[in-house]
C-alpha cells in the first residue's frame, strides 16, 4: 500500500526551511498562517478558499532564496540578517535611506562600501524591482511545480505588492492584488511586530499601513480577530500542533508516493536557487546517488525513497548566509562552524516529518567520514548508515566535478581519483566502485 501522509504535515515542516532562508525566528510561515486563516475565516471565505489560503501562508516564501546571492553581491552584505531586519521598515525613504546606509557593505572596505551605495542610489528602483520579481515569480512557479493551485501560485505572486500601487513589481493596485497575497502581507507584517515588539506595536503597524500597504477593510477584519486569546494563541508553544489540527479541508488532501516525489523536488529547487554555485546540484546528486543505488542492487521502493534523500540533504543550506555558501577563498573560524551547521538544520526540519524521519538521518550525517574526522558528530564506520553513504559519495563527486567558488569544475576521471585517495577514510569504496561502474556504462568515466 502506498504511504500517505497529511500533506499539511510536510509543508508545515519544510516552512521552518523557508524560515530559516528569510532569516526569521522559527514558526514565522505558522504564525502567518495563523494570522491569515483568522482573517480568511472571519470575511466568511468557503472551505476551499480557506485551505488554499492556508497553503498560500504557509509557502509564501517559497522564492526566497532565489534572490539571496544578489542580496549579497548588491549589499555586500549577509542575507540573513538584511532580510530579517529589512521587515520591519515601512517603505518610507527616511527609513529606507537609512537602513541601505546601515546594511551595505558594513564589513567591506570604504572604497567597496562605497561603490556598493553609489551603485545603490542610482539604481535603486531597478534592483528592488528585479530582486521581489525573482522572488515572487520563483516562488510561483514551485508552488505549481508542487501541485498547488493557481489561486495559491498568484497569492505568492502578488505577495509584495501593496493596496496603493507602491509595491512590487508590477504595482498592482487595490483588488488587482490577489486576496490571499493581500492578507499574506498583512500576517507577515503582524508577526514580525508581534515577535520583535509585542501585540500593541503590531496592530499600530498594521493600522499605520492601511490604505498604503494594506486593504483597509482586512486591517478592519484583523483588529476583530485580534483579540487577548487570539496574541495568547498566536504566541503558545503548542502554536504549530494547533495550527495543523485546523487545517481546512485536512481530511481531503493526502501526500502519495508520488506527491512525496513532486514535494521533494519542489523543494530541491527551494534549496538549489540559494547559489548560483549550487544551482542544479540536489538534482545532480540525486541523479548519482540513483545511479549508485541501482548499480548496487537496491530495490526501486528503496531507490525512490533514497533519491528524495538526495534532493533534500542540503535543505538546511537554507539557513547559512550567502556570504558564506559563495565566498571564493577558504571558510575560517565562525565561517566554517556556520557551514557545518548546515547538516543539522538538514536533519531537524526532516525529523519534523514522519515520512521522513529516515531521511532526517542522512541529511544529518552526509558529511560525517568512516574514519570520524567528518560533522556534525564525528561518526565512523558502521555508525555510518549504508544509504547516508551512498548519497555522501554522490555529494562529494558532484562537488567536485561543478563549478565552486574557489575552483573550476574537476574532469570525471580526476575525480573518481579524488575518491578513491579517500577510500576507506572518508568514503565507502563499494560506493566509489558502484559509481565509476555507472558511469563507465554511461561512457562518463573518461571525461
Amino acid at each position: 500500500m502506498a504511504t500517505q501522509i497529511r500533506l499539511a504535515e510536510i509543508i508545515e515542516a519544510l516552512s521552518h526551511a523557508l524560515d530559516l532562508t528569510e532569516g526569521q525566528p522559527p514558526g514565522h510561515c505558522i504564525r502567518c498562517c495563523y494570522i491569515g486563516t483568522a482573517i480568511g475565516q472571519r470575511l466568511g471565505l468557503t472551505e476551499d478558499r480557506l485551505r488554499d489560503l492556508y497553503y498560500t501562508l504557509m509557502l509564501k516564501d517559497l522564492g526566497c532564496s532565489s534572490n539571496a546571492a544578489r542580496i549579497c553581491e548588491l549589499y555586500l552584505a549577509d542575507d540573513l540578517k538584511f532580510k530579517h531586519d529589512f521587515k520591519l521598515v515601512d517603505g518610507s525613504f527616511p527609513q529606507i535611506l537609512r537602513f541601505v546606509l546601515s546594511h551595505t557593505g558594513m564589513q567591506a572596505g570604504l572604497a567597496e562600501r562605497f561603490r556598493g551605495l553609489l551603485n545603490i542610489v542610482k539604481n535603486g528602483a531597478e534592483i528592488s524591482q528585479g530582486l521581489i520579481r525573482t522572488r515572487c515569480e520563483r516562488g510561483a512557479e514551485i508552488a505549481r511545480q508542487m501541485r498547488f493551485s493557481e489561486d495559491v501560485a498568484q497569492g505568492i505572486l502578488d505577495l509584495d505588492e501593496h493596496f496603493n500601487g507602491g509595491g512590487q513589481p508590477a504595482g498592482l493596485k487595490g483588488d488587482e492584488i490577489h486576496l490571499f497575497a493581500r492578507i499574506a502581507l498583512l500576517a507577515q507584517v503582524a508577526d514580525v511586530f508581534f515577535v520583535n515588539e509585542g501585540a500593541e506595536a503590531a496592530i499600530a503597524e498594521v493600522s499605520k499601513r492601511a490604505g498604503s500597504w494594506f486593504d483597509p477593510h482586512l486591517v478592519d477584519v484583523f483588529k476583530t480577530v485580534a483579540t487577548p486569546v487570539f496574541w495568547a494563541e498566536l504566541g503558545a508553544d503548542n502554536l504549530e500542533r494547533f495550527v495543523l489540527a485546523r487545517e481546512p479541508g485536512r481530511q481531503a488532501i493526502m501526500a502519495d508516493e508520488d506527491y512525496l516525489d513532486d514535494i521533494a523536488a519542489g523543494f530541491a529547487h527551494v534549496i538549489d536557487a540559494k547559489s548560483p554555485y549550487t544551482s542544479g546540484h540536489s538534482d545532480r546528486v540525486a541523479l548519482f546517488t540513483d545511479m549508485i543505488a541501482e548499480e548496487m542492487g537496491m530495490a526501486t521502493p528503496e531507490r525512490r525513497r533514497l533519491k528524495r534523500a538526495a534532493l533534500l540533504h542540503d535543505i538546511g543550506k537554507l539557513g547559512v548566509s550567502n556570504s558564506v555558501l559563495d565566498k571564493p577563498g577558504r571558510l575560517e573560524g565562525e565561517e566554517w562552524e556556520q557551514m557545518k551547521r548546515h547538516a543539522e538544520f538538514s536533519e531537524t526540519i526532516l525529523s519534523r516529518i514522519t515520512v521522513f524521519a529516515d531521511l532526517a538521518l542522512i541529511g544529518g550525517a552526509h558529511h560525517e567520514k568512516l574514519d570520524g574526522s567528518g560533522y556534525p558528530r564525528g561518526l565512523q564506520g558502521d555508525q555510518i548508515s549504508f544509504e547516508t553513504r551512498i548519497v555522501s559519495t554522490a555529494d562529494v563527486f558532484d562537488a567536485l566535478t561543478a563549478d565552486r567558488p574557489y575552483r573550476a569544475a574537476m574532469p570525471v576521471a580526476k575525480a573518481l581519483a579524488i575518491l578513491w585517495e579517500g577510500a576507506g577514510k572518508s568514503h565507502d569504496p563499494a560506493c566509489i566502485e558502484a559509481l565509476e561502474r555507472a558511469l563507465t556504462r554511461a561512457e562518463l568515466a573518461a571525461a
